[in-house]
């Protein structure tokens, strides 16, 4: 079968009822879509005109501002004295190997119980817990500046072979 290749011709309309475009040519019944001119705003644009700006940055906005911003999760000595040997270094690499904090969170030692000898470096301490593992013959370094913690190795990805 052939298939037209040049643009069809223009149908007049509003030419008698025999044209197949008389009468209300084309433009269904009467009302306000039937009117030459009839352009209405559409529904939603006024719902949306109407629903109040969310000003200043941070309000209104739900978790999706802070979503980047690391917790601090309160790792208790305690904890640590289950997880780990005595004369182990406690940082927030070891902490995220042993499964206490997330990848993305950082820790804070508070007090609790623990007569192992622990060497903190780089993680917040309270100042009961400070004391505690002081006392038990441990020490607490902060990393200074310049040095940067190493980061924490993944888990293999496994590949699919396509065929």
């Amino acid at each position: 079968m052939l298939k037209r290749t040049g643009k069809r011709p223009y149908r007049r309309v509003g030419r008698g009822q025999s044209s197949t475009r008389g009468k209300q040519s084309g433009r269904g019944g009467k009302g306000q879509t039937a009117r030459a001119g009839n352009k209405r705003r559409p529904e939603m644009r006024d719902i949306i005109k109407k629903l109040p700006k969310r000003r200043g940055y941070g309000k209104n906005r739900a978790h999706t501002v802070k979503s980047m911003q690391p917790t601090m999760v309160a790792v208790s000595l305690s904890k640590l004295d289950k997880y780990f040997d005595s004369g182990a270094e406690i940082s927030r690499i070891t902490l995220v190997a042993s499964g206490l904090i997330g990848r993305r969170d950082r820790a804070k030692i508070v007090a609790g119980e623990s007569s192992k000898k622990f060497s903190v470096v780089g993680c917040t301490v309270s100042g009961s817990a400070r004391a505690a593992i002081e006392k038990a013959g441990g020490s607490i370094a902060l990393l200074t500046p310049t040095e940067k913690p190493k980061k924490v190795a993944k888990p293999a990805k496994k590949t699919a072979k396509k065929a």
